[in-house]
């Protein structure tokens, strides 16, 4: 009997290695490591956990158990662990699982201050907590500070049903607890049960493969069961560095849309809506660069200091208060004079009566970046590279304008200086 025994125990780790040998790593220990292996009547028997594992690996993974079973002569059978067996790890009615502790974010869509840029992504995210949706996932993206986690929370807090909300670092770190803990079932279940999911983030799965694949499946399986998806990142889907072309399909495949960060107007309500005094709102907000967490630093500071030394906060008083934060004012001629350093060309060549090429090209693009930064009108722009007139002006911005209709680094150089000097 016990060589019997020995020989299945043999045989059931032969079958074990040559089932993981022919499935990728992340599949093999997330669906079938967790599974009790045994040989009944010249059939491997396969026990899973509940009756969803067991539907899903006979769905997809079949085909491979089958051919592995045939190979040492037995059949197969998948079958779903039953009340009375001793061992339940997994069956959802005995085990639960529970996720790690959040922090909730903003309550209600009104805590996002919405500029006319950002109309379509808030309406698209409404509509999302309002119910099903045609469009999943929403596929949420913009810089860090413009709004993408507080429009994630509206979404969860605003959502009818059941809503799964967890941060791209969460995930990763509850699915490794889930599988060190043996209760990945439960997570998967958890996961999966729900009418809207939200993941914060998406960037921090980036070159976790086994974590990457197991969300994957996540995601078509919840689009499949018409559950509202909701993702944000930092950049575009097709832009997202760590991801194989198929996952970039599908973040693409419902809404993309953009967050622009905050405009002047909408950081001076910002900053007003945190106590700061309007007179003193109106004056940073066109000096606090476009960040929503620099723009509640800000305020944080200015309420600090308010209360720690009992004072009124005048502009003068915040303004020293916030001198390494503040962007600098720059006139138009410290603007031309960094530009010059920025293009490489002198500013007295840029005055002067030169007309090599570079050197037209360095005015014009000046002419540009005065033209959008600044609210001169095109006699004061051509004062300040060289005392050109009105019609000089005119010719080298359409100039630049033909250019960067072709010269799209060309255009993205001009846009980036205006942005700066604004």
């Amino acid at each position: 009997m016990q060589t019997v025994a020995t020989k299945q125990m043999t045989n059931l780790e032969n079958i074990r290695g040559a089932i993981a040998a022919k499935m990728d790593s992340a599949s093999f220990s997330s669906w079938i490591a967790p599974l009790d292996f045994q040989i009944i009547d010249n059939a491997l028997v396969l026990t899973a956990q509940n009756q969803f594992s067991a539907d899903f690996i006979n769905s997809v993974h079949r085909n491979v158990l089958e051919s592995v079973a045939s190979e040492y002569g037995l059949s197969l059978n998948i079958c779903v662990r039953g009340v009375a067996a001793t061992i339940v790890a997994n069956d959802n009615n005995v085990q639960k699982y529970t996720p790690a502790a959040t922090v909730s974010n903003a309550s209600a869509f009104d805590a996002f201050i919405t500029s006319d840029e950002n109309e379509f992504v808030v309406s698209a995210c409404r509509k999302v907590a309002s119910g099903s949706v045609s469009f999943s996932p929403l596929f949420i993206y913009g810089n860090p500070g413009c709004g993408k986690t507080l429009l994630a929370g509206c979404i969860r807090d605003a959502s009818a049903g059941r809503v799964v909300m967890m941060t791209g670092g969460g995930f990763v770190a509850e699915f490794t607890r889930a599988l060190r803990d043996h209760n990945i079932f439960a997570f998967k279940d958890y996961c999966r049960n729900c009418d809207t999911f939200i993941l914060d983030d998406v960037n921090a799965l980036a070159g976790k493969r086994a974590t990457m694949d197991e969300f994957m499946q996540l995601l078509i399986d919840l689009r499949n069961a018409g559950t509202n998806i909701v993702l944000t990142a930092n950049t575009t889907p097709n832009n997202l560095t760590g991801f194989d072309r198929r996952t970039q399909s599908l973040f693409a495949s419902g809404l993309v849309a953009d967050v622009v960060a905050p405009n002047e107007n909408v950081k001076r309500v910002m900053l007003m809506r945190a106590g700061v005094n309007a007179n003193v709102a109106a004056a940073l907000s066109n000096r606090i660069v476009a960040d929503g967490h620099t723009v509640a630093g800000v305020a944080n500071k200015i309420r600090a200091y308010a209360e720690l030394m009992d004072k009124t906060i005048t502009v003068d008083v915040a303004e020293r208060l916030l001198v390494d934060t503040l962007k600098k004012t720059k006139t138009p001629i410290a603007m031309v004079h960094d530009m010059c350093d920025k293009l490489g060309v002198s500013y007295d060549a840029v005055c002067g009566a030169g007309r090599s090429r570079a050197l037209v090209m360095a005015r014009q693009v000046m002419m540009a970046v005065l033209h959008g930064a600044t609210k001169l009108s095109l006699s004061e722009i051509g004062g300040y590279v060289g005392d050109r007139d009105h019609a000089t002006v005119m010719y080298g911005l359409k100039q630049i304008e033909k250019m960067t209709a072709s010269d799209l680094v060309l255009g993205a150089q001009i846009k980036d200086m205006i942005a700066e000097y604004k």
